[in-house]
């Protein structure tokens, strides 16, 4: 039985991510902060589905909290056949209202983490000759959009690139890039929604149904719905000054990871 290791687990996209892996006979690794949340996860995965859910807590946050991660991916005696890496938040207010401290951690979450978890994993998989990577990125990474924009665009070229240099091994990695989710990420963040259309928005578990399929297709890049992909397409025939424009209409993130 192959196992997973998803981050940011407990809600959103990653709960989606827990939720379709168990029910497809994986093991779980759980990743999250919040201990007892994890706690509950697992038990209800493991009596639901029969599969072992492992709960590691960890603030991605922190070099610590990355450091145990990165140990239990380096683990060859239990190895992880798909990682995951899901975790990320958004800041409220634009460029100058929001603290470094606050923008640096958003850097660390969704660039360190990613950079270091993907280099703990792959190695083991390389060796393996098999495995799977997933890094949560967004549609903001192809819209001139802040730090956050910023942040899933480096996602989405660091995956493109590793996916290369990797080519022929057997191991597989895919930028996922969604746009509007329902799942508490705009609430957690104190982002308004009112303003978005209601066709923009996606649902987790048919979201997570697309991105595995777009995996097991070899695709490095999803964006994993008609509508995203048609508006994605209009993106880059538009001008970059009107997309700016756009985006700062509609708050500092386009989807939740």
């Amino acid at each position: 039985m192959t196992t997973a290791l998803i981050t940011g687990a407990t809600a959103g996209i990653g709960a989606a991510f827990a939720r379709r892996l168990a029910a497809d006979g994986h093991n779980l690794v759980l990743v999250a902060r919040d201990t007892e949340r994890l706690r509950v996860q697992a038990t209800e995965l493991h009596d639901r589905h029969g599969i072992e859910a492992e709960v590691l807590t960890a603030d991605l946050s922190t070099d610590d909290g990355i450091a145990s991660v990165e140990k239990r991916l380096s683990d060859r005696k239990q190895p992880v056949d798909l990682l995951v890496n899901n975790a990320g938040f958004g800041n409220k207010g634009r460029f100058l209202d929001v603290s470094m401290a606050d923008e640096l951690t958003m850097l660390k979450v969704h660039c360190e983490a990613v950079l270091r978890l993907t280099s703990a994993a792959a190695p083991g998989m390389k060796a393996r000759g098999r495995g799977g990577v997933v890094n949560v990125a967004s549609v903001a990474a192809f819209v001139p959009r802040g730090t956050y924009g910023a942040s899933k665009s480096w996602v989405v070229q660091f995956t493109q690139g590793v996916a290369r240099d990797l080519a022929g091994t057997g191991v597989r990695l895919m930028a996922l890039c969604p746009g509007f989710v329902r799942t508490e990420f705009h609430e957690r963040a104190g982002m308004g929604t009112d303003n978005i259309p209601g066709w923009m928005w996606l649902d987790a578990d048919k979201l997570v149904a697309a991105a595995l399929a777009d995996l097991a297709r070899g695709k490095t890049v999803s964006v994993p719905d008609p509508r995203y992909k048609a508006l994605m397409g209009a993106v880059k025939l538009a001008p970059r000054g009107l997309l700016g424009g756009i985006s700062s209409k509609t708050g500092r993130k386009y989807g939740p990871s």
